[in-house]
């Protein structure tokens, strides 16, 4: 039954090769047709706002799932089971939060960026915060992990070298990304779901082929690897931090992250922008059959290959498939690796562009601003490359590193957004105090772990060991209860803000007249939600909520 997997790479065929040339003409093409048609900064950063539902969705998606969910998902799936899907189902919840609570006030107040909306709703000290913060975490937590990510798949699988493979990939989504803007990401994601899925799906069915099913699977593997729900004392998904420290995360990532929020932003109407969501929901169920389940495979088939858990995903495109589809799985990785990148480029150039340098120069031209953002993002570019060798000592297993870095930067940033809309009394000095209190708790759990492993563990202190060997979800609640009560505390010690400034950023004074001292000349606001989109929203929002509470249910 346990085959041996060969721990040689493949030379992929000419039909392979084949496949992922196709792939590359396509997404080229579709870049520089935007290319063409890109000229203001509306166009360039936010695709006209005119995108229908569909492209939203699987933007989100695809933007959300990269190359260190095939690597992360499929190697915890070998080495604990399906538990870590929580994560994606907690998802497709957090998105209908993202639709049916943020993506009005985010479309009503017309910003482009997530800083821009927190300046308005507190201070220009908290918009420098978050979008310096945002910046940090697109190079910790998202560029340099997937080209480690994707480059541990292209190594072991087609001899590829990590350095050349990150180069490679860094330059040809650059090009695309920077020739056609907001656009051509989002119609290149839609090509690159589309691809994903198909190579994933493929993988999966041929594994539960091999291992004769999903019932047979179940007895080939330990009993708790297909039961979700683990006790509080799990090291690393107890259910108290999924279901309560996981949602912190999700709230920052899903809700108030420029690289996700973006793609809504564009939405042609406030309907499309909550169907966009909703389709995004359901896309979410299918990454824990598509890549968890097949780590589980891997490690049914090949147990000796999956002893590094990073191995599961490559040892079974190596050992299990045939010629023709190699090449399509190799393609819905770069579609993976180079959607989640395109993605992160545009928005952090987005960032750069308008919270900064449009502060420091109101009266730049659209080309100077857009040239200004590609000139940055190549330098975060560089900073990510940078840091692709220190990955390892966080954790062996991707996935929960990425997991465990947002623990340490989001709770401040979720309380901020979250309090912020539903009581207008809190104001910008509570905030920034609330946001620098959990950068300090976040450094230094961070700062700590690292130099803990680095180190073989040398920490004696009770307090220390308590900071450091704490569940990083559990620390997350920790911290959001913290910079909460600073950000109530401040606030209240602190005069109330002018309510006038607050028209349409909280509940309470979302129908009250917005000051429009400045002529805006970016666009008209995108539409409201029309009563046949309201329920077909509403409909499909109950279903997905029902579709995940079942599967819960049925995988507890």
């Amino acid at each position: 039954m346990n085959q041996a997997a060969s721990l040689v790479h493949r030379n992929l065929a000419p039909v392979d090769l084949v496949i992922i040339a196709v792939y590359f003409v396509i997404v080229f093409a579709i870049g520089f047709y935007f290319a063409r048609k890109e000229r203001t900064s509306t166009d360039y950063f936010l695709a006209s706002r005119d995108v229908g539902w569909f492209f939203i969705g699987a933007s989100l998606f695809v933007s959300n799932i990269s190359t260190e969910h095939f690597i992360g998902l499929s190697g915890t799936g070998a080495s604990s089971g399906l538990a870590v899907g929580h994560f994606e189902w907690l998802a497709c919840l957090i998105l209908l939060i993202l639709g049916w609570v943020f993506v009005p006030f985010y479309l009503r107040t017309n910003v482009f960026t997530m800083p821009e909306f927190l300046e308005r709703r507190f201070s220009r000290q908290c918009a420098v915060y978050l979008a310096v913060i945002s910046i940090i975490a697109y190079i910790f937590t998202k560029i340099s992990v997937q080209l480690y990510a994707a480059s541990v798949v292209l190594e072991r699988v087609a001899g590829w070298s990590l350095w050349k493979t990150a180069v490679v990939l860094v330059v040809a989504t650059g090009i695309y990304t920077i020739a056609g803007g907001l656009a051509a990401v989002i119609y290149t994601d839609t090509v690159q779901t589309l691809i994903l899925i198909t190579g994933a799906v493929a993988l999966t069915l041929i594994g539960l082929h091999r291992v004769g099913g999903l019932e047979h699977l179940r007895t080939m593997v330990p009993p708790d690897y297909f039961h979700m729900i683990k006790p509080t004392s799990d090291p690393n998904f107890p259910w108290t931090g999924i279901f309560f420290g996981a949602p912190i995360l999700g709230i920052w990532y899903w809700c108030t992250d420029q690289v996700i929020v973006q793609r809504v932003l564009s939405a042609r109407d406030e309907g499309h922008a909550k169907a966009g969501t909703i389709f995004a929901g359901f896309l979410k169920i299918l990454p824990v059959f598509m890549l968890v389940l097949p780590g589980i495979i891997a490690f049914a088939l090949f147990p000796e290959q999956v002893k590094k858990p990073d191995f599961a995903y490559p040892t079974l495109v190596l050992n299990l498939l045939p010629t023709g589809l190699v090449g399509l799985v190799m393609a819905a990785l770069l579609a993976a690796v180079m959607g989640a990148m395109s993605s992160v480029f545009n928005s952090a150039s987005t960032l750069v562009t308008l919270d900064f340098y449009k502060k420091i120069r109101p009266a730049a031209s659209e080309a100077q601003l857009v040239n200004f953002g590609r000139i940055a993002t190549g330098f975060m570019v560089l900073l990510g490359l940078l840091w692709v060798p220190f990955i390892h000592y966080i954790s062996s297993q991707l996935y929960i590193y990425l997991q465990s870095v947002q623990a340490y930067i989001s709770p401040p940033i979720s309380a901020c957004f979250v309090l912020g809309i539903v009581w207008p009394r809190l104001n910008g000095s509570g905030a920034i105090s609330s946001l620098l209190t959990g950068f300090v708790l976040g450094a230094t759990r961070f700062v700590l772990e690292l130099t803990d492993r680095a180190t073989g563990g040398h920490f004696a202190s009770p307090m220390v060991r308590w900071i450091i060997d704490m569940n990083f979800l559990h620390y997350a609640i920790f911290m959001f209860v913290v910079c909460s009560v600073v950000l109530v505390g401040v606030s209240l010690m602190t005069p109330a803000p002018d309510r006038k400034k607050l028209a349409g950023l909280t509940f309470a004074t979302v129908d009250d007249k917005m000051e429009t001292t400045v002529v805006d000349t970016r666009q008209r606001k995108p539409a409201h939600e029309t009563a046949a989109e309201h329920r077909i929203n509403v409909i499909f929002s109950v279903l997905l909520l029902a579709t995940v509470i079942g599967l819960w249910i049925y995988f507890r």
